[in-house]
């Protein structure tokens, strides 16, 4: 599992069948900083997933990629690689909070 956080959306009307009425997220991974653990600093790269638990612009989530993706509920038979399975709330790193949803 990664954490990212939600920076868009993505629309895409033609698709392969079993993606239909699936809502697709862009990510930017979130990576606690080498320098300073008491802050994240983002990822270079972007993710489209597929989102499983109604996530939103700015959240930061949890998300998993590969055939680990797959195991989501009704995403057997989809073609996924990344999927959005769950919302943070905290994250502590060495006992320091570096990350609240309600801040």
């Amino acid at each position: 599992m990664f954490l990212a956080k939600v920076e868009g959306t993505v629309v895409s009307t033609k698709k392969e069948a079993s993606m239909g009425g699936r809502k697709l997220l862009l990510l930017r991974p979130q990576l606690v900083d080498d320098k300073d653990p008491g802050k994240f600093r983002p990822g270079t790269n972007t993710i489209v997933a597929v989102d499983a638990v109604g996530a939103g612009l700015d959240e930061m989530v949890m998300f998993c990629q590969g055939s680990s993706a797959r195991l989501a509920a009704g995403l057997k038979d989809a073609p996924v690689d990344a999927v959005v399975i769950g919302i943070v709330d905290s994250v502590d790193v060495f006992g320091k909070q570096i990350y609240n949803a309600k801040q």
